[in-house]
């Protein structure tokens, strides 16, 4: 009979599995991938050799941007059926539907620009934002969502450097925005700058306590680091908040796990599993866990039922007769 004979763990096992957040920036790049236990939609039928990568493609264009000249208006204007010497010196129908026309394309290039359904394409995004910037559509603090969306498309276009500094201005701009400083963390995360995250992730926390996102950013980071006293703090902080997230359960199992704290792992990844009976994760944790215990039986079972969810697990488990 062939029994489970050692689990293979590392304290990268979860690196790269995405949150999922609501605070993340409009548009904004997934974290990049590593050879972690996944969900089952990341799931191969052989053992992983190597690293998965991910690869983000920009999507197809949709139209041409409408041309906002600084004389827009008043060449709307010359256009008057009375001429530019109308009775009284205004004509107000013509001045009425230049400005409706005006507004109108302002609103097309501010939509362009937040991108709301995800699916512009990155250079639109760039252009709708410069444009807006050019043209002074907002002024002001008010510019401030400009500059932290066209940052998020620079972001996931690869310039860094264009990213960092629209980030940058951004948080000049509206420097209470907890969002904002998690968005640059984000960014500073993606250069394994550690430290700089860090300090962004803990000021948008100490703007907005309850920013999820930044609790589980910040608590991944310290585990990378070896600080799982403070990556259990955050976790069990973000757990608090959003008890139905089952990932999060599972993350902080995983600390649990590494501190060797075998009951704590198995509550914790029992609870993610109640959540989501299909995060192989959980399995495959949990039953790391019940070996720890010396449970072989149980350890056996949670491990059969994470591989059967994601085969990938496979490349983690060794065997012998």
């Amino acid at each position: 009979m062939r029994r489970l004979f050692s689990w293979q763990l590392s304290i990268w096992l979860l690196a790269g599995i995405a949150a999922g957040a609501r605070g993340q920036a409009p548009g904004s790049p997934p974290p990049a991938a590593s050879a972690a236990p996944s969900g089952a939609s990341e799931a191969q039928t052989t053992p992983a050799t190597s690293t998965p990568q991910v690869t983000v493609t920009a999507p197809r264009g949709d139209g041409t941007l409408p041309a906002l000249p600084p004389d827009a208006f008043t060449n709307c204007l010359q256009q008057s059926p009375q001429g530019p010497e109308a009775p009284g010196g205004i004509d107000y129908i013509q001045t009425q539907i230049c400005e409706h026309q005006l507004n109108y394309e302002k609103h097309i290039l501010i939509e362009a620009c937040i991108n709301r359904s995800g699916n512009t394409a990155l250079p639109r995004v760039i252009q709708a934002c410069t444009e807006s910037l050019d043209h002074k559509i907002f002024e002001g603090n008010a510019r401030f969502f400009l500059f932290a969306n066209r940052a998020a498309a620079y972001f996931a276009q690869g310039d860094k450097q264009h990213a960092l500094d629209d980030y940058t201005e951004a948080v000049k701009l509206a420097p209470n925005n907890a969002e904002l400083y998690y968005n640059r963390g984000v960014f500073y995360a993606a250069q394994k700058d550690g430290d700089a995250a860090l300090g962004d992730f803990s000021t948008a926390l100490g703007i907005n306590p309850k920013l999820v996102p930044a609790l589980h950013k910040r608590a991944r980071i310290y585990q990378t680091q070896g600080n799982l006293s403070g990556a259990l703090e955050d976790y069990s902080q973000a757990v608090g908040l959003e008890p139905k997230t089952a990932a999060l359960w599972s993350e902080r199992g995983y600390v649990f796990l590494l501190q060797g704290e075998f009951r704590k792992a198995i509550e914790d990844e029992g609870q993610a599993i109640q959540l989501d009976p299909k995060l192989a994760r959980a399995y495959y944790f949990r039953g790391v866990a019940f070996a720890g215990l010396d449970d072989s039986q149980s350890a056996h079972s949670d491990i059969a039922t994470a591989v059967r969810l994601d085969p990938s697990l496979q490349r983690f488990v060794k065997t012998k007769d």
